[in-house]
């Protein structure tokens, strides 16, 4: 574990060295703070609109970093030459891939935090209240669906050679689980057989990260989400994003490392 912490510490001091969170972070606070400017017919209710705009320009940050992050990491390493002093520490492949994901999801998570953060003060500000327990699940849900993406993006880092390929192909699949995934059990009552269980098995074998969602819940400040949800989601994130570590750790297992 110290090897793979150690390796996680790389990532996270990358992070802080490149402008990409700061770009991100910046354009949400100026896109969210000009939006919060505008009174429409003083309506009152405007900040639900200004907490949902806030909050989609946070998924998109976070999903950036995410992939930017993850898609450059082992490349980089081959790119660089850096892999081979690596693994001749010795350092082991699997701890390579673990200490790039763990240094991966904990820049997220420190990016999620300063995130919404600057959400519930603006959202404070306006309605004079801030459920800070209902902050806190957001931002759970939130980071352990992005250590999903990141084990996906992990998983292409070790099948693809070029970053752009595979930030592409991540964004491309993310964004299909986001928004189509959910809606594939209405896609196959309208299949004939054996197109049905086709598109039944695909539904049910995919993540489903649409189900972390919990915008709604801070737009219009519902009740908390019972504990025992919030610990069967992390529970079903954990499976998925372990399931893709071990995929990647057989891939770069057996992949030559060229010189």
């Amino acid at each position: 574990m110290n090897t793979v912490m150690a390796l996680a510490a790389v990532v996270l001091k990358e992070m802080y060295r490149r402008k990409d969170f700061y770009v991100l972070f910046v354009l949400t606070a100026l896109v969210t703070l000009v939006m919060g400017a505008v009174n429409f017919f003083n309506d009152q209710t405007i900040i639900r609109y200004l907490k949902d705009i806030c909050l989609v320009l946070i998924w998109i940050s976070a999903l950036v970093i995410a992939i930017a992050t993850a898609a450059r990491q082992i490349p980089s390493e081959q790119e660089n030459r850096t892999i081979y002093p690596l693994l001749a520490k010795p350092v082991t492949r699997g701890q390579v891939i673990l200490g790039k994901f763990a240094g991966c999801w904990l820049a997220c998570g420190l990016a999620l935090v300063v995130f919404y953060v600057f959400l519930g003060a603006i959202s404070a500000s306006r309605e004079h209240q801030w459920p800070v327990l209902v902050y806190l699940q957001g931002l759970w849900r939130h980071w352990i669906m992005l250590g999903v993406v990141v084990a996906l993006v992990i998983l292409g880092s070790v099948v693809f050679t070029a970053p752009s390929s595979n930030a592409t192909i991540s964004f491309i699949v993310v964004s299909g689980l986001l928004w189509f995934a959910g809606h594939l059990n209405q896609v196959a009552l309208q299949q004939p057989e054996p197109l049905r269980t086709l598109v039944y098995a695909i539904y049910f074998l995919i993540p489903h990260l649409e189900w972390f969602d919990a915008r709604e819940f801070i737009v219009f400040n519902h009740e908390l989400i019972p504990w025992t949800a919030c610990a069967i989601e992390t529970l079903y994130a954990a499976i998925y994003a372990a399931l893709l570590l071990l995929g990647a750790w057989m891939v770069f297992r057996k992949k030559a490392l060229s010189k």
